[in-house]
C-alpha cells in the first residue's frame, strides 16, 4: 500500500491528519506540484486527473480524493470513528464536511490558485492550461468570509465543528481556514470562536506546521525573493 503525497498541499494533508489520528503508518510517495511533477506522464499513469492524494492498494486498485480515502480506512479501521459514531452524527460529520469543503476549501482554492506566481497556467489543479482568473480572487474572498461567518456562529456553541469529539469535518474545515490564513484573508481577526477552535486543534499532535512548509518551499522556487 502507498499514498501519493504532497506535503505542501492541503488535501493530501486532510489524509496525513487522519491517518495520524488513527494511528496508521503508509508508505509515501512525494509528488511536487510546485514543480508540475503531477503534470508528468509517470503520474498520469497512476492518475490521470493530475491530483493528489491517491491511495494505492496493494492489489493495484487506486483511490483518489480524500473523503473516499477516508472511507476506506474507517471501514478497515473504524476506531477511533473519525466520520460519526452513528446515522445521525454521521450525517451530521458529513454535512458540516462538505460545507467546509465546498464552502470553504474551493472559495480558498480560488483566492489563492489565482493569484500565486507558479500556478500561473495552472488556474485549475490537475491542468497545465487553464489560465489564472483575476475576478476569481474576488469571488474566492466572498465565499471565505461567507464560510467564515458560518463556522463563527457554530463554533460558539460547539467545542468541534460538527458534534462532541474531532471528526473529518474539523479536518476539512482546519485546512480551508489555513489555506486562507496563507492567502492572507480573511485571517482570524473578528473570528474569537474559530481562534479558539482553531487553536486546540492545532495543538493536536496530527496536525503539522502546514503553512510554515509551504511558505519555505514557495520561498525556495527560482526566482523568488
Amino acid at each position: 500500500m502507498k499514498l501519493y503525497d504532497c506535503l505542501i498541499a492541503p488535501n493530501p494533508r486532510r489524509v496525513r491528519i487522519f491517518l495520524d489520528e488513527k494511528g496508521i503508518e503508509v508508505e509515501t510517495q512525494e509528488i511536487d506540484i510546485l514543480v508540475g511533477e503531477n503534470l508528468k506522464p509517470d503520474f498520469l499513469a497512476v492518475n490521470p486527473r493530475g491530483i493528489v492524494p491517491v491511495l494505492e492498494l496493494d492489489d493495484g486498485t487506486r483511490i483518489d480524493e480524500a473523503a473516499a480515502i477516508w472511507r476506506y480506512f474507517e471501514e478497515t479501521q473504524p476506531d477511533p470513528p473519525l466520520m460519526g459514531r452513528d446515522a445521525r452524527e454521521k450525517a451530521l460529520v458529513e454535512s458540516w464536511e462538505r460545507r467546509a469543503d465546498q464552502d470553504g476549501m474551493l472559495s480558498a482554492r480560488d483566492f489563492v490558485r489565482n493569484q500565486v506566481p507558479v500556478f500561473v497556467m495552472r488556474g485549475h489543479p490537475g491542468r497545465a492550461t487553464d489560465p489564472q482568473i483575476p475576478d476569481l480572487i474576488e469571488r474566492g474572498k466572498n465565499g471565505m468570509r461567507a464560510f467564515h461567518d458560518l463556522l463563527e456562529t457554530q463554533l460558539e456553541t460547539s467545542e468541534f465543528v460538527a458534534c462532541d469529539r474531532f471528526s473529518v469535518a474539523d479536518i476539512t474545515a482546519l485546512c480551508a481556514v489555513d489555506l486562507g490564513i496563507l492567502g492572507e484573508f480573511p485571517g482570524l481577526d473578528g473570528y474569537p470562536a474559530i481562534r479558539r477552535w482553531h487553536d486546540a486543534v492545532h495543538a493536536r499532535p496530527s496536525v503539522e506546521d502546514w503553512i510554515t512548509n509551504i511558505q519555505t518551499a514557495l520561498a525556495g522556487l527560482p526566482g523568488s525573493p
